[in-house]
């Protein structure tokens, strides 16, 4: 069955490529130039998978995207900006993105990414434990935060979604290594991706859950393995 795609972007050239690239590729897609129009057709054609500029007139993208995603619309989205940075592609995932494509991009390129987003929809998710404790860490999906016990306090931190599924993900896996590529595919289901994404994800949770962020005990590197929860030590209970 062809999917339905929504394509959001004021720049008609870059619209029409897109939306002439998704139609050769055997799928449905129209086009809307603000945030008013892709609105409208989001909540009534209610699309597959949307590409959604975070530039548009009168109403930004993120704001479009938080509430969609405030509202329980859990579509698949593709972010696209001119802003390259590691951090601003940081922001949009954490308003709820689920890829991020920087200007300017190859639309063959979206089209696969969009693609990818359409078979991880389709694949079942294993069930996940509501509640991991690895050592002192506990990692509670019931209202999506980290304790760890400290020797003077315990630490809880409320984390961003894709901060907790890494987390999470790591978690289920105590002293297992896993590379930032794996990490893209396995935990947030991207085929593609900047890599440093997770760099940027690990930073932020050791700052808020390690007494020493510049001497992490709980998210390590495995040099040239990659990033692990570390198992507990021997004397610590463990219940996942």
């Amino acid at each position: 069955m062809p999917a339905k795609i929504l394509v959001v972007d004021d720049d008609d050239l870059i619209a029409a490529s897109v939306v002439a690239h998704v139609r050769a590729a055997g799928h449905d897609a129209r086009q809307s130039a603000d945030a008013a129009t892709a609105e409208h057709e989001w909540r009534t054609w209610r699309p597959d998978v949307v590409v959604l500029d975070v530039r548009l007139p009168g109403r930004s993208g993120l704001d479009l995207l938080r509430r969609h995603r405030e509202d329980g619309d859990g579509t698949p989205v593709v972010l696209l900006s001119g802003l390259g940075t590691v951090d601003d592609r940081i922001v949009g995932l954490e308003v709820g993105a689920d890829d991020y494509l920087a200007k300017p991009f190859d639309a063959r390129e979206l089209v696969l990414r969009v693609e990818a987003l359409l078979r991880r929809g389709a694949v079942a998710v294993e069930p996940t434990p509501s509640r991991i404790t690895v050592g002192k860490l506990t990692v509670d999906a019931s209202d999506r935060t980290a304790v760890v016990d400290g020797d003077d306090a315990p630490r809880r931190a409320e984390l961003a979604p894709r901060e907790f599924a890494l987390l999470q993900f790591l978690a289920l896996h105590p002293g297992r290594s896993f590379s930032r590529r794996e990490l893209l595919r396995r935990v947030w289901g991207w085929d593609f991706g900047d890599d440093s994404t997770v760099m940027v994800h690990v930073r932020r949770l050791r700052a808020k859950l390690e007494a020493d962020p510049a001497d992490p005990q709980i998210l390590i590197n495995v040099r040239g393995a990659g990033y692990c929860v570390a198992a507990p030590a021997p004397s610590e209970e463990h219940s996942a």
